[in-house]
């Protein structure tokens, strides 16, 4: 872990549809949870926003009610994943980048994430939970304006400015923190997410956004 006086930027990295592969990972826990079809047209609404994430947030925690926090911790194991994102991350320090996870899944999904592969910050919204289990209730909402704060919040407490830091993402809810980044990068993304972006990369590793990072760090 490289320490904030070591750190020269940081890199904010998507989780659903860009680290855990379309449709995200809010659908594959719905299919352990029962509720597929339903979690599939709720992202694809939010997606082309007809729903607010706080929406799709609340129709979503109430599937997880009765479920426990370990029980889903060992479903998140078999998530499907991009290859490449240990590596990505080891990059990303031997560069004096630090990996941040900006996301609007679950912040039980980015916890679980980040110990994964050793990202010390994460963001999302909050569910409910009692006695180790989920209430089926949303303890915190959070939104794309939110995750583009938490960022922002975050690079300044490194002594970074948003022109300091690079985004990776993949759609609607990237847009924001896109718009403040000295690089946005757009992988595997749709078509809003690659206007916005300054270049857009396809592949099923992360390791191809790297070129980009590189080339916006000498030039910075």
């Amino acid at each position: 872990m490289i320490s904030a006086l070591d750190i020269a930027g940081a890199v904010f990295i998507d989780i659903d549809g860009t680290l855990v592969p379309h449709p995200g990972s809010a659908v594959y826990v719905s299919r352990y949870l029962g509720c597929e079809d339903a979690m599939a047209e709720a992202e694809a609404a939010y997606a082309a926003g007809k729903l607010s994430n706080p929406e799709v947030a609340e129709a979503d925690a109430r599937t997880w009610a009765g479920f426990s926090e370990k029980e889903i911790d060992a479903w998140l194991e078999g998530v499907p994943l991009v290859d490449g994102i240990a590596e990505t991350v080891h990059w990303c320090r031997a560069n004096r980048l630090e990996p941040v996870l900006t996301t609007l899944a679950w912040q039980h999904i980015g916890a679980h994430l980040a110990r994964r592969f050793g990202i010390g910050a994460y963001c999302g919204p909050q569910l409910d939970t009692a006695e180790g289990h989920f209430t089926g209730r949303v303890r915190a909402s959070f939104d794309e304006y939110g995750k583009r704060d938490f960022a922002l919040r975050h690079a300044a407490q490194r002594g970074l400015t948003p022109r300091d830091c690079a985004a990776i993402g993949d759609s609607r809810s990237d847009l924001p923190l896109f718009a403040e980044v000295g690089l946005a990068v757009a992988f595997n993304a749709d078509a809003q997410a690659r206007a916005a972006a300054n270049t857009a990369v396809d592949g099923p590793d992360l390791r191809a956004v790297l070129p980009a990072i590189a080339g916006w760090l000498a030039g910075t």
